[in-house]
This record gives C-alpha cells, structure tokens and sequence, in this order.
C-alpha cells in the first residue's frame, strides 16, 4: 500500500476536515466513499493516522468511556481514539486540494481528489478533469493500436475482454465530457441553450446525432481528452 499512501492520507484528512471520527468510522466511511479503498485493512489505516498524527496534522483523543454502572456492558471496552484535524492539517490539506498536477488525475488519486470537489476551487476541479480526460484518451488510442496489431493472434474471449475494457474507458471519457461542460457553463457563463445543464446529473445525455466521445458544440477548444481505466 506504500504507493497508495500519500492518496490515503488525502482521504483521512478529507474526512476529518467535515468532523472528528475515530479509526473505525474513518474506515467505515473510506469504504463506503473510495472505490479505490473497499479493501482497506487496519492494516493500512492505522499506520497512516499515525504518521499523520506524528507530523502534527492530525490529533488523537481518548474518548471519554461511560461509567461503568451506567454502561456496564462498555466497561471493559478499549477507549477509541478521536481523530480530528490540527490547524496544520487544514492547512495542508487545502494545499493538497489546491493542486491539479498530474498526480491528480492518475488512477491512484483521481476517485479521491474527486470524492473531494466539494472542497475544491472551480479553476482546480475544471483541469484535474480536463487532466483525467487527456491521460484517459491518450491511454485509449494506446489500446486501441495494440488492439488493430495483435487482432488476428487473439481469441475470441481474450477479443471481447479487450473490447469491454475499451468500452468502459470511452464511457468515461463521455462522463468526464459532461461533467468539464458543467463545471465551465457554472463557472464562465451558461450555455447556449440559455440554462446551465444540472449538476446532478453525473452523466448527460448524447447531443441528439452526436458520436460517442464527439467533441459538443458548446466546448472551447481544449487540447484535453482523457479517460479513466
């Protein structure tokens, strides 16, 4: 998990900038939130918050436990530690979140820094999607050459497997579109159509007579194109 590290810490301190929470609500939460961390293991959590906890960006509290005769069953229950954020973790955090280099979009940080937008500008949101869309694009036609050479030497089901995984890559690249056309039409101005398209939507509909993946009217000119694995 050292690779995943610096994403996991970016997790907890994004949980915690909401509220305190002790280590097995933070997993909870990592769980349920990161895709990229549904197997997350006490294993990784914990050494994590301790390292966070050693640089000063988080702290960690004894929770108070019940008196005994008013909750007898929690008397011989370990205390849980409470995390919550240092004014050096918010800070380091809005750092972070202000960011948009290429580790942003790369698959380890993208679903994190995403799970995060709320907490982002609109200017960093707009070219960290852009970013993801131009890595994911570049990453599709890479495939899509391997595909064409090795066609003839591959069998069916080994065909249909490198078929599905293209797919999945262009339906992002559809996503990531509507989403980039959102966060412009709120930012810059609405559309032509007069109404800015709703931001609920995670995934907008096809211009009617539109290719997959075409370009939309409405978008200015952007050398990003990308998509996620």
């Amino acid at each position: 998990m050292r690779s995943k590290t610096p994403v996991l810490q970016t997790a907890i301190l994004g949980l915690l900038n909401d509220a305190p929470l002790h280590g097995y609500e933070l997993r909870k939460r990592l769980n349920l939130m990161l895709g990229s961390f549904r197997a997350l293991s006490y294993g990784s959590l914990y050494p994590a918050l301790k390292t966070l906890v050693a640089r000063g960006l988080i702290t960690g509290t004894e929770q108070t436990a019940a008196p005994a005769a008013l909750a007898p069953a929690l008397s011989g229950k370990r205390a849980r530690i409470v995390y919550e954020l240092t004014a050096d973790g918010k800070e380091h955090l809005q750092s972070v979140l202000a960011s948009s280099g290429p580790a942003a979009w790369e698959d380890e940080s993208f679903d994190v820094r995403f799970a995060f937008f709320a907490q982002t500008d609109a200017e960093t949101r707009i070219r960290i999607l852009e970013g993801r869309r131009t890595r994911l694009t570049e990453r599709l036609e890479a495939v899509r050459e391997s595909a064409a050479r090795t066609r003839e030497r591959l069998d069916e089901y080994t065909l249909e497997l490198q078929r599905h995984g293209l797919e999945q890559v262009e339906r992002e690249v559809r996503w990531l579109d509507g989403l980039i056309t959102t966060e412009r039409d709120r930012s810059f101005g609405t559309p032509r159509s007069g109404r800015v398209r709703p931001s609920s939507t995670p995934h907008p509909a096809e211009t009617p007579g539109q290719e997959p993946g075409a370009r939309r009217p409405e978008d200015p000119g952007t050398s990003i194109t990308k998509e996620r694995g």
